[in-house]
């Protein structure tokens, strides 16, 4: 049965955070993800790797083509979900749009935020994940090999990442919308992840009053503030010092909301009604939606971010030509190489047979000499049987074909039959 290379997936532009973030894969579930995945289909899906981010999730598979059908639902009954809500979200790519799709992705094109880098990194990780699962074969990690080296290739050769205008930057101001100089702000970082990382070291340029990182893991959050002279505090001290901070930034893992409405609202009150700014980065969200409704607080997802971001992608659009340009060449390399692997079978069952005939005729050759036949005649019976038994197949089509098959086989054999080099 024929493998082919498919894409299953959701994005920041076929579905809202309230939707994908429903469809997310924490680490610790990818690896049972994919178990699950692969025991669902048995052999028909040969390999498989999840790229899960707060843009996107998707499924890269190796396999066969009528599973396309199935995968959708599969996924909505991992997440608990009804297949009919999820399925007007999806996409799903097969073959050269599948690669495409991958090199688009990795390239920074696929973003929200037109030319990123972090994508890079994610789909790397995700990698590394599908290869301790035990789920990336030759099809897959070539595919995605292929894919890191055209993403450097589009880095390195256009202008796509220029002038970038990272969710980090946009995340500082937002807040500089409510509070103009945030040198007397108070900014608190939840969790201690990349995305934490960038924020923190766009806020730290703008020297705020004081910046505390809380995280699950306190020696991570003492790595990361201290490169940027800020405090730290556990995540179950949050309820009681929410209040001391005009900024609030949150990037976890959690499968559960960290602030919740109630915990909020408490801190406004304390807070005499001051403003908060509360940008949530994560997927699924770390703050319960209803805390938007509150009139001192200023809630932003990673999709309005993403909305305020698509104002300073202009410059790098002139590159995006170019991009798409080196991307189309190199799918089609990566589908020359896979349909040369479909015929690898065919060419190692040739050569057996080649390597039989000429063994036979070696054998042969042998009895004859044993038996005192002289070497020039051993000699021209090798070639003449050697000749009859390479022509007998090709010219046996041939007599037993007619109308268009003869004339294809008349046209193919000028192109198989071994040309002689002579020597002048």
């Amino acid at each position: 049965m024929s493998v082919d290379v498919l894409t299953f997936g959701l994005n920041h532009v076929s579905a809202p955070v309230s939707v994908r973030e429903r469809v997310s894969f924490p680490v610790d579930v990818l690896r049972p993800a994919l178990d699950g995945l692969r025991s669902a289909f048995g052999a028909s899906v040969r390999e498989a790797a999840i790229l899960s981010t707060c843009n996107r999730t998707e499924i890269y598979c190796a396999a066969e083509p009528q599973v396309q059908e199935h995968i959708p639902s599969w996924l909505a009954d991992f997440n608990r979900l009804e297949a009919g809500s999820l399925r007007p979200h999806l996409y799903q790519y097969q073959q050269n749009d599948a690669v495409r799709h991958a090199f688009r992705v990795a390239s920074g094109l696929d973003s929200m935020v037109l030319g990123e880098p972090q994508i890079l990194g994610q789909m790397k990780d995700a990698v590394r994940a599908a290869e301790q699962a035990g789920s990336l074969g030759t099809l897959l990690h070539q595919l995605f090999q292929r894919t890191f080296s055209v993403a450097k290739e589009v880095r390195s050769q256009t202008a796509i990442g220029a002038h970038s205008v990272s969710m980090a930057a946009a995340a500082v101001r937002l807040a500089e919308r409510v509070f103009g100089d945030l040198s007397q702000a108070g900014v608190l970082f939840i969790g201690a992840g990349e995305m934490i990382e960038l924020c923190a070291t766009h806020f730290a340029a703008l020297k705020p009053k004081n910046m505390v990182v809380a995280n699950r893991t306190l020696e991570r959050a003492e790595l990361l503030a201290s490169r940027f002279v800020a405090k730290t505090m556990k995540l179950s001290d949050i309820p009681d010092r929410l209040a001391d901070f005009d900024v609030i930034v949150s990037c976890t893992a959690s499968s559960l909301p960290i602030l919740g409405l109630g915990m909020v609202e408490r801190a406004t009150r304390s807070r005499r009604h001051r403003p908060m700014v509360m940008i949530d980065l994560a997927v699924p969200r770390d703050i319960e939606t209803e805390v938007g409704r509150l009139a001192d607080v200023y809630l932003y997802s990673v999709d309005d971010l993403g909305r305020m971001v698509q104002s300073g992608t202009d410059a790098r659009r002139a590159a995006v030509v170019q991009a798409e340009a080196i991307i189309e060449t190199r799918v089609q390399h990566f589908m020359h190489w896979l349909q040369s692997r479909e015929i690898v079978p065919a060419i190692v069952s040739f050569q057996q047979s080649a390597e039989e005939v000429q063994q036979a005729e070696l054998e042969r050759a042998r009895r004859m000499l044993a038996r005192g036949d002289s070497p020039e005649a051993v000699l021209e019976q090798l070639a003449r049987g050697l000749t009859q038994k390479y022509m007998h197949g090709p010219l046996a089509a041939l007599n037993r074909s007619e109308g268009e098959e003869r004339q294809q086989l008349l046209g193919l054999m000028p192109r198989l039959l071994p040309t002689v080099e002579r020597r002048r």
